[in-house]
């Protein structure tokens, strides 16, 4: 095993969790599982690996940026249920 009882129980208390004896079983043994993945995970050579944030290589999927003529204030205003002639009316937040 690669963590014991005592180990899985000294974290849930630093983690304010109490857990039962049933628990405090599964969770070893979970947490044991995961170790020994991750130890396999160790042995792989990855010293020839370049260093990734993603498993896919991923560029900017956006488009270009474009300039556009946008609308005007007066067709901005049309749009809005409330408004002077220079800005939106919205309720007073406080």
């Amino acid at each position: 095993m690669k963590i014991s009882r005592e180990e899985v129980e000294h974290v849930a208390h630093l983690a304010r969790l109490h857990l039962s004896d049933a628990e405090l079983q599964k969770m070893t043994a979970q947490l044991d599982t995961i170790l020994s993945y991750v130890q396999k995970l160790e042995e792989l050579d990855t010293v020839s690996l370049p260093p990734t944030t993603h498993a896919f290589s991923v560029c900017n999927a956006f488009r270009e940026d474009e300039v556009q003529e946008s609308l005007s204030q007066q067709e901005s205003l049309a749009c809005s249920p409330q408004h002077t002639e220079e800005m939106f009316q919205v309720p007073r937040i406080i």
